[in-house]
Parts: structure tokens; sequence; C-alpha cells
């Protein structure tokens, strides 16, 4: 098969979908060998030299600004993928809405609805897009990737997509250099979020937590913020310069792949209070790193962690509080969630989750040749 894969989520900075769609494509490679074109369209952001080196894919690189290219693809779908990239069997969108396609099977991924619960909580063009396109562009289909079961029931409710047109593949877990062995809880640790500062990160209810927390125990170890912020980050970012947090809780920013098992290693705990996850990437890296986890019981959270750590409700400051509080007070509790983390992240792997990518690619396209029979075979009625 000749592939051809959306690879503009993981053009600038590799977080969630952009690194997940990087780690599948690397895996996927390494285990078939088919030709992998990565499409990548930017009016400034060039793909890295040696992303064909890291994932086994061909860059196919246009200088077609993303939101021109997205509104012509989402609203007029045009123009299709073959006039860009030539023939493809396969047509891959990293994101809920199709890539235009004459020919290709065409395979949208979806990790969560957030954007139509938190319609308001998103950008100008999800907002304009992804409500009134996702359910139909979904049913359209030839198969759905999501990355958890949880994902996957919510896909066949919400959208109306046929169960068997959905893969679930999963993120495998990160190898480290050092990191995995053991439990990693170093007495002057840091209490971690990563992720992208966001309104359904919930960023505030942790900054609440952490300084309802601080007037019991001014020993309460260091936050830091881990992640590019957006215009929603502005007042986070304020209310960490001012006392009591000043000094306290720190924004260091995105953390490339380079730098990210340092920033483990200073961990004492992970937290991740989302309003909604489609898997929670960090979650996953801090378990195989050996860092106890605090999650939301929201979303797809509870399915990646199950047992492990703790899991809080992400509009309940006190037991956020809480839970703060054990991790950082408690050893007992704080080496049994590092032990049971890593236990839990070997049961994540990349090449399983290439082996369901191949099979939903195989019988996305014996459905779009199925589905052009059928239009072949209905005689038209007289005019």
């Amino acid at each position: 098969m000749r592939i051809l894969v959306d690879y503009r989520p993981a053009l600038r900075e590799r977080t969630g979908v952009g690194e997940y769609i990087h780690q599948l494509t690397r895996a996927y490679t390494a285990a078939y060998g088919e030709e992998v074109l990565l499409f990548t369209s930017s009016w400034k952001d060039r793909p890295a030299r040696n992303v064909s080196d890291q994932t086994g894919g061909r860059v196919i690189d246009h200088r077609i600004p993303v939101r021109i290219l997205n509104y012509f693809w989402h609203r007029l779908e045009w123009p299709p993928v073959e006039t860009l990239a030539g023939p493809v069997d396969v047509a891959h969108s990293a994101h809920p809405l199709l890539m235009p396609a004459r020919t290709a099977a065409q395979i949208v991924t979806i990790h969560d609805l957030f954007f139509l619960s938190q319609t308001h909580d998103t950008t100008a063009e999800i907002r304009r897009d992804y409500g009134a396109l996702a359910a139909s562009h979904a049913r359209r289909a030839h198969a759905v990737i999501t990355s958890t079961q949880h994902g996957r029931q919510q896909i066949v409710d919400r959208l109306g997509v046929a169960a068997d047109r959905i893969y679930v593949c999963p993120p495998g877990a990160p190898g480290w250099r050092t990191l995995g062995r053991q439990p990693n809880v170093p007495s002057d640790g840091c209490i971690l979020f990563m992720g992208t500062l966001e309104p359904r990160k919930n960023v505030g209810t942790l900054l609440d937590a952490y300084e309802r927390l601080l007037e019991r125990r001014p020993d309460l170890p260091p936050m830091v913020l881990a992640g590019r912020t957006t215009s929603a980050g502005a007042a986070w970012l304020a209310r960490i310069d001012a006392a009591p947090l000043a000094g306290r809780v720190t924004h260091i920013g995105y953390v490339d792949e380079n730098a990210r098992e340092d920033l483990y290693r200073s961990a004492r705990v992970l937290v991740m209070p989302s309003l909604d996850e489609g898997f929670g990437l960090p979650v996953l890296e801090a378990m195989s790193a050996g860092v106890p986890v605090i999650v939301s019981s929201r979303g797809s959270l509870p399915e990646v962690v199950q047992d492990v750590g703790a899991q809080v409700n992400p509009e309940d400051v006190d037991a956020l509080s809480a839970a703060l509080e054990r991790a950082a007070f408690d050893q007992n509790w704080s080496m049994r969630a590092a032990e049971a983390g890593l236990t839990r992240a070997r049961s994540f792997a990349w090449d399983a989750s290439a082996r369901t990518l191949h099979r939903a690619y195989v019988e996305a396209v014996a459905r779009r040749r199925d589905r052009r029979a059928t239009q072949a075979d209905t005689p038209r009625l007289p005019v």
C-alpha cells in the first residue's frame, strides 16, 4: 500500500496529537516497510531534516498556509490529496475531519469529543468546522482511529459510527535511557504538570489546590508547569508571578523530547487534573518513568491508569489538595504508586498499535473498493 499521513500536527512542537502521529508512523514503517508519505503544509514551518530517518516516511511538503488548506479541505472538500501527493491507497487524517480524496480510502483520527461539549474553549477553526462536520465525516470514513476504548464508545454513541469501523491504537510507552527500571520518587522532587495551558487542562483548579495546601504546609515541594501556553493561560501565568505562588510555581514552557527525561527525573509526582482527555500521554510517560500520578476521574484517564496512583474529581479543590499532600509527604504511598505505574506502563506498546493500524488500513481499502463497486452496480433512475 501507498499511505499518505497528515503529519502537520508534528511540524512544530510535538505535543499530544503530533507526538502520537509521529510515533505511530515510526512503529508502522518499522513493522511493515510500506511506502508512507508524510504530508506537511505550512507557510513558515518546515519538517525537520531528519524526520524521514526518524519515522521511515518520505516527506511531501507544500508551502500552503494550514488555515487556508483546512478551509478548502473542510468546507469545499478540495483539492483531493492525489493532486498534492500523487496516487495513494490510504489518506489518513490526524484529526476528526477527512482529507478529501478521489480514490484513496479515507481515515480520520478522533481522540476525544471535547470540541462538542466545550465548544467555547476551542480555537476558531475547530468551532467553525468540527461541531458541524465531525459526525458526517466520521460516518463517511472507511475507518476511524482512536486511542482508548472510552473514545471508541463515545464515537459510537455520539457520532453514530459503526463499532466495527473503529480501531483502538493506544500510544506506546517511551523508552527512557535511564528511567523506568525502578520507582523515581526523589525527596526533593517537584510536583509536575505537563501539558498545554488551555482551558480543558484545568490548571486554575490545580493552582487553587496547591495554594490551599501551601497555607498549611509551607514545606510543600515546588510545582513546575511544563507546556506551551495559549491565550487562556495568560491569567494563570500572571497568578504564579504574584504572592503566594511567586517563587513556588514555575512555568518552563514546551519541553522537547531530548529534555523530557531529565524533567521526569526531577519530579516526585505528575498531576493531570483535566476536565477531559482523549488519552493523556504525559501520564503514560510518567508511569513508564516510575513517577507516581494523580489524574482526573474524567475522560479516558481512568482507563489509562486503572488502579494506579490517585483519581480525583477535577472540580473538587479539597480532594486534589489532599492527593497532592499524600504524594508529597507519604513515601510509602508514592513508592507503591510508582511500582504499580511501572507495571501498568508495560502494557502499552507501539508495535501492537501498529498491527491494529495495519488491519485498519487493509480493511479501509476493502471498504472503499466495496463501496465503489456498489455504486457502480446501482442502476440510475431515468430523469
